[in-house]
């Protein structure tokens, strides 16, 4: 069987989403969002029941925005999130949100055809945060390979 990969990061904004400072960040995410939908390798990505975006789901807190995504693979996560426009929103990400003080991403293999939930995705940044990387929940900075399965 055939595995993703799977992303998780969460972030504290600055201000509710009607005030001026955040509007960029909500103005462009659409954009941004459908470029994710677009990249090659991009499989899934939580919505909220009108399927436009997540940020109306609070799975971490009323003050906690979540992505959650799956990826074919670690090199395509990497594509979206380092060579695409989506590089210009990471790098402002200070004037919108406020320093996490701790561990605020994690990524990790799921079986192709899973689709990981909120409950699961906190599990593993938990995981993260207690062990450090390791093959279960890991970083861009320390990734682990995809598992090998017999086939």
């Amino acid at each position: 069987m055939t595995s993703h990969l799977a992303q998780l990061n969460v972030g504290r904004m600055i201000a509710a989403q009607d005030d001026p400072r955040v509007a960029d960040f909500y103005g462009d995410l659409d954009r941004i969002n459908a470029i994710a939908d677009a990249s090659p390798g991009f499989v899934w990505r939580l919505v909220d029941g009108g399927g436009a975006d997540a940020t109306s789901l609070r799975p971490f807190g009323p003050d906690v925005l979540v992505n959650l995504s799956v990826w074919e693979s670690l090199d395509a996560l990497r594509e979206f999130a380092f060579r695409s426009p989506h590089l210009d929103v990471l790098r402002r990400r200070r004037e919108w949100f406020e320093p996490f003080g701790d561990v605020y991403a994690v990524l990790w293999w799921v079986p192709a055809g899973h689709t990981p939930t909120t409950v699961e995705a906190g599990e593993r940044l938990d995981l993260l945060r207690r062990t450090g990387a390791t093959a279960d929940a890991f970083t861009f900075r320390d990734p682990f390979p995809a598992p090998i399965t017999a086939g």
